[in-house]
């Protein structure tokens, strides 16, 4: 483990900046049910369902659909297509670009109405919808009683992330605010340099110059320094998730960036800090940054904290 004085300020001072937040998003994407009622309207609109280069979605049916009547828009570009009589299993690979529409045709066996079912795929660089129920016949009441459930779940954890963000937004900045939300706790700040460990996926939006993780009590933080790309446009960060190799996904607090990577700047920093367990996240994880359209990302592999 290393300690770096002026990497430590660095990191104090840039956790006390509000003004140029990019991001303060929920990552419960992929982790609740989602429930999908058709009818029997030729007119009803496609349902749209995210998904993501290697992550799985899995549609289940209340009524068996036909293997052969599946239809699946550039299905070259999924790893899996796993279809079962009432379930279908999609792993998106890397060829699917954020940002891509494809469309999904399931029929039905029975010849009843509605006949078939179509959904839009929507690519997004890092998170998927991972359960997506779809109800032909009028729904239980156990499954509403689970929706109302679940919704009171995620009403919670939003109470629980506004008191958070009300007493964090009243705190002082730099050192006495990181001080007075225990985000220090006694231990101080932990410093690595990754500059020469992490890997960066080709293709991406800028050049990876630097890189440093750091940990406190209750926080981890990445700094990158980005490197304008030739003939790219400029580009921020505006999104980002941190995932291991198990699939767990850290919760991102916020995005902060220097300014945008362009051709009139020499490095921009980018900063990611999410939320540690009581124990430091072990192992390598996967560092993913999306700008406004999702279409341009940097993604580092091997992301490891003190």
């Amino acid at each position: 483990m290393h300690y770096s004085v002026s990497a430590v300020l660095l990191f104090l001072l840039l956790v006390g900046e509000g003004a140029a937040l990019a991001q303060s998003p929920s990552s419960t994407v992929g982790l609740s049910v989602r429930r999908i009622e058709l009818v029997s309207d030729d007119d009803q609109p496609a349902a749209e369902v995210a998904v993501s280069p290697g992550l799985s979605t899995m549609f289940l049916f209340d009524s068996e659909v036909s293997r052969e009547g599946l239809t699946l828009e550039g299905r070259e570009r999924f790893a899996m297509v796993d279809a079962g009589l009432t379930t279908l299993r999609l792993i998106p690979s890397e060829k699917l670009s954020a940002g891509e529409r494809l469309k999904l045709t399931v029929r039905f066996q029975d010849g009843a109405a509605p006949a078939s079912a179509t959904f839009v795929l929507v690519a997004h660089p890092a998170r998927s919808e991972a359960h997506v129920e779809v109800y032909r016949r009028k729904r239980t009441v156990e499954t509403y009683q689970e929706e109302v459930r679940q919704a009171r779940i995620e009403a919670e954890k939003c109470r629980e992330e506004n008191e958070r963000l009300r007493a964090e937004r009243s705190a002082p900045d730099g050192l006495t605010g990181l001080i007075s939300t225990a985000v220090l706790s006694g231990r101080g700040v932990d410093f690595r340099n990754l500059t020469e460990g992490v890997t960066q996926a080709p293709g991406g939006a800028a050049d990876v110059i630097f890189v440093y993780t750091y940990r406190t009590a209750r926080r981890v933080a990445v700094e990158v320094t980005l490197r304008y790309v030739g003939d790219a446009q400029p580009w921020s960060a505006v999104g980002a998730a941190l995932r291991s190799k198990a699939n767990e996904e850290l919760k991102v607090l916020q995005v902060w960036q220097s300014g945008p990577v362009a051709s009139d700047s020499t490095t921009q920093r980018v900063v990611v800090e999410a939320e540690a367990a009581s124990e430091s996240p072990k192992g390598h994880f996967t560092l993913k940054l999306w700008d406004a359209d999702q279409r341009r990302t940097v993604t580092l592999g091997s992301v490891t904290f003190p």
